[in-house]
């Protein structure tokens, strides 16, 4: 039996794949980036539907998780991705070497290297940019917009699509298990919030999921942030 609150969540997804139909059929060069948290494939799932060859940008900073990277690869082969690895222009190696160990110096300046640059720079090939973001996910993304125009550094601008925006966490498990999505073992660990080894803990807030990034110091990498 169908509950009320399961209804309005199938509704809720229905919205959001018709709204992906409309803007991707409009859209000359489309991507998706994808942290291969559980968000991010579910909006993945939606937009492979639509189109099954679509660039799958990935941050591959060199600090990943390993089971970050093997979900990753995981994903990929089960669900042949047009994967896309995306990584700055130093090593870690090299980075660690030139600058020592930023993720605990200046964590900004290693998201900068390691994310921003790479993202942006790989950014400006597409006119359209799909991602997984939700309001619920942080105090910093609760102006959070559907759809809205991005604008990189070097001007290029695009459309950047949230269709998940007004989705709850419950909301993003419920598609998961409806439509059979293997997520992220992480979530199993209690993590609620997955980025880079050095800089993801056990969440210690309750009711902050991305309270166990940089260790409560910020809430963002920048990658979501507009040029000024």
């Amino acid at each position: 039996m169908t509950t009320a609150w399961a209804s309005e969540a199938i509704e809720r997804a229905t919205t959001a794949q018709n709204f992906l139909a409309e803007r991707l059929a409009a859209a000359a060069k489309p991507c998706v980036t994808s942290s291969f948290q559980a968000e991010d494939v579910v909006v993945l799932h939606m937009v492979r539907a639509l189109l099954p060859r679509v660039p799958v940008i990935f941050l591959e900073t060199g600090y990943h998780f390993p089971e970050t990277l093997a979900y990753r690869d995981r994903i990929a082969a089960e669900w042949n991705l047009n994967l896309i690895n995306v990584g700055a222009e130093m090593s870690v190696a090299e980075q660690e070497s030139k600058f020592g160990i930023l993720n605990q110096t200046a964590p900004d300046r290693c998201c900068g290297i390691r994310k921003v640059e790479p993202l942006f720079k790989a950014l400006g090939g597409y006119d359209t940019w799909v991602t997984g973001l939700r309001r619920q996910q942080s105090k910093s993304r609760a102006n959070l917009q559907v759809d809205e125009n991005f604008t990189l550094p070097g001007g290029h601008a695009l459309r950047k699509l949230s269709p998940l925006a007004e989705w709850s966490t419950r909301e993003v498990w419920h598609y998961a298990g409806a439509h059979n999505i293997p997520l992220l073992p992480l979530y199993d660990k209690g993590y609620t919030s997955i980025g880079c080894a050095p800089c993801t803990s056990l969440p210690f807030d309750a009711n902050d999921p991305r309270s166990g990034r940089w260790l409560g110091q910020k809430l963002e990498c920048g990658i979501h942030i507009q040029a000024s």
